[in-house]
């Protein structure tokens, strides 16, 4: 990732941290996230340590840690981690960014990343990052907005909403890139991870106005299962399955 673009988007969250919480943590927002969380959730090892690259204010960190798990949040927005030190004071946080993981190889039992890969001028970097710092046997689960119908027409809209200097969690122009299931498995095989899983979901989008909200939850479960295309997110997995890459 560019120095220009890295400081464009620690900006950003740097200006949004307080709000951050208000879109992601409650009503809409909480129902969504949840939804996208599980996703990931169910794709990762039960026990053992976690690292969450793009960790926000830690939403998905407090919902990994319970039970005691071993989770280290890394971001790239100072006052993003301040909150996240706040609400997981038992944490470890640190600010980075994925495509240079300040942490040993064979560190880490999981790794995650919520909503943040699209953001990636070079993706391969991140994942080959990812895979350095896993053990053997250890998976990866990542969730971000995906290549669909409904998502074409976003990049244009958060560059329209910059223009006008909406102040917005997400309303902003990075120049992301949403990728379908080919290029997803085409970086993931890449970077050496095996046993690749891509599932799509999320039909009720944050975004959504009430009562669309409430109406596309109630549907989401058959659109996901008998429509996928009119999903907006795409949630990938894979594993290491040996030291080597």
């Amino acid at each position: 990732m560019s120095t220009v673009r890295q400081e464009k988007i620690r900006e950003h969250y740097d200006t949004v941290a307080d709000i951050y919480d208000s879109h992601y943590d409650c009503v809409r927002g909480r129902s969504y996230h949840n939804h996208i969380s599980g996703y990931v959730m169910e794709t990762l090892p039960k026990n053992g340590r976690l690292l969450d690259i793009g960790c926000g204010t830690g939403l998905f960190v407090e919902k990994y840690m319970e039970g005691g798990r071993d989770v280290t949040g890394l971001d790239i927005s100072r006052r993003m981690i301040e909150r996240a030190r706040r609400r997981c004071p038992e944490c470890g946080f640190t600010i980075g960014t994925g495509d240079n993981l300040p942490f040993r190889d064979d560190s880490f039992d999981a790794v995650s990343s919520l909503l943040v890969f699209s953001y990636l001028k070079n993706p391969e970097f991140m994942l080959a990052e990812a895979h350095r710092v896993l053990k053997p046997g250890g998976k990866i689960a990542i969730c971000t907005l995906g290549k669909k119908l409904l998502t074409r027409g976003i990049p244009v809209l958060y560059h329209i909403s910059e223009k006008i200097k909406v102040k917005h969690v997400v309303m902003k122009n990075f120049g992301e890139h949403y990728y379908d299931e080919r290029e997803m498995q085409e970086l993931f095989s890449g970077a050496g991870f095996e046993n690749i899983g891509i599932r799509w979901c999320s039909f009720a989008h944050i975004n959504m106005i009430d009562p669309l909200f409430n109406l596309a939850s109630k549907l989401e479960p058959f659109v996901e299962k008998r429509v996928p295309q009119m999903t907006y997110n795409i949630c990938v997995s894979g594993e290491k399955t040996d030291g080597k890459k």
